[in-house]
């Protein structure tokens, strides 16, 4: 193995001695959101998964949630990357994800016990030794914070409780934990685990830690979580420079949601554009590939913060609009959901005072103050679900994909039209 990387490390070499660049051996093949989340990534994302060699997920946490339907089963999956359920590929938790061990065990006993998708799991998934770990006080902590933002300020940021702030928070005062710790001396890692329990036990007197306890189970799934230890960085380097590869990147939440591209600060805590790939996997940016964009047909916004083309009418948990074309895309897997509409309005530009935005305000105290110029389309009034070719679909559908490629100048490249693989249609 190693003889072969030093043969292909050395026709690199020659190659630009020579004054020529050479491509990279294998380039990653990136699915991300590009709204709010909840676009039908997990879709896509098992869709591309199919004849993958290695599927990653590259940051986040438990946080994120993929649905994926595979023979009449639905999975969900909110850690494990939705390519586990290729037993061919290898899967891979990177060091920008952060982990929330008991919800990962959980999550995988709950799937296991829905079909025979998951079998095996365990044999075919690797954890990067750098992630971070996400512990009980991190979700406890999340929640006081909420409920003191709510006190304070009258508004919460509507984050998940699932303590993905509060572990970002430590990795970034360098006080958090890793796996790699986990995995080593036991006693060194209680040392720090107590350390840093006491850290937020000052911040947050009413805190309740049961410190003994969960070093008691954390000790117990150190033995589970071992075997699937390994060093990511050189994981990934093999698999970018060695043999011809197939590697997938699932993004998890989505671009609005970007801490630092995001309608900040209502917002995740990591980096869910293309940026977090490099960053959260250790790939250089000249092995990026294809990144595609997946949003949904009408857009949607979970939790709090600013929703300039939010519909009033409509009394659901998630606020649901018309299409807002202030996203880049290449995917649509729900545009069934449009098939009942009589008109489509797609928002294409924002103004303050009338005065037209050139760009995505960064100041969310102008986004709510933006009025959205409508261009209304029709809707086409009937069943999209047996369509499996763009020429299947209702003429109205049609020119609603088209007007979006012309407007954004970016192809779309499959839609979807109900819950399973079958129902993706490939446009080119």
């Amino acid at each position: 193995e190693r003889k072969e990387e030093s043969s292909m490390a050395s026709d690199s070499i020659m190659a630009n001695r020579n004054g020529q660049e050479s491509e990279p051996q294998n380039k990653v093949t990136v699915v991300l959101g590009a709204q709010w989340g909840d676009e039908g990534k997990g879709k896509v994302v098992d869709l591309l998964a199919m004849d993958a060699d290695i599927v990653c997920r590259c940051q986040g946490g438990n946080n994120a949630g993929h649905t994926v339907v595979v023979d009449s089963v639905e999975y969900d999956f909110h850690l494990l990357p939705s390519g586990v359920l290729n037993k061919k590929a290898t899967s891979f938790i990177g060091n920008g994800v952060v982990i929330h061990l008991p919800g990962l065990f959980e999550e995988a006993e709950k799937n296991l016990n829905k079909g025979k998708g998951l079998q095996g799991w365990e044999e075919r998934l690797k954890i990067s030794d750098r992630a971070h770990i996400v512990f009980n006080f991190h979700q406890a902590v999340d929640g006081i914070q909420e409920q003191q933002r709510q006190q304070q300020e009258g508004k919460n940021l509507g984050t998940t409780k699932k303590g993905i702030g509060p572990a970002y928070s430590s990795k970034a005062a360098r006080n958090g934990l890793r796996v790699c710790d986990l995995v080593s001396d036991f006693k060194v890692f209680e040392d720090k685990f107590r350390m840093l329990a006491e850290h937020f036990l000052t911040m947050y007197p009413n805190l309740n830690v049961d410190v003994d306890g969960e070093l008691k189970q954390l000790k117990e799934f150190a033995e589970r979580l071992r075997p699937l230890v390994t060093d990511g960085v050189y994981f990934m380097h093999k698999a970018l420079t060695g043999p011809s590869k197939k590697i997938l990147v699932e993004g998890a939440n989505a671009a609005l949601l970007d801490i630092d591209f995001g309608t900040y600060p209502f917002v995740t805590s990591s980096n869910c554009t293309v940026g977090g790939v490099c960053t959260g996997l250790g790939v250089p940016p000249s092995y990026v590939g294809r990144v595609y964009g997946v949003v949904k047909a009408y857009t949607t916004r979970v939790g709090v913060g600013a929703f300039p083309t939010e519909q009033d009418t409509v009394a659901k948990q998630r606020k649901r609009v018309w299409c807002d074309d202030g996203n880049l895309f290449t995917l649509i897997p729900a545009l069934d959901i449009l098939d009942t509409l009589p008109e489509i309005k797609v928002g294409v530009a924002y103004k303050v005072d009338g005065e037209p935005l050139p760009s995505f305000p960064a100041n969310m105290d102008v986004l709510t103050r933006v009025s959205v110029d409508y261009q209304t389309l029709p809707g086409w009034r009937c069943s999209t679900e047996s369509a499996r070719s763009f020429e299947e679909l209702p003429s109205q559908a049609q020119n609603y994909i088209r007007f979006i490629e012309d407007f954004l100048q970016v192809p779309v490249k499959w839609v979807g039209v109900g819950k399973s693989r079958e129902s993706m249609i490939k446009l080119f």
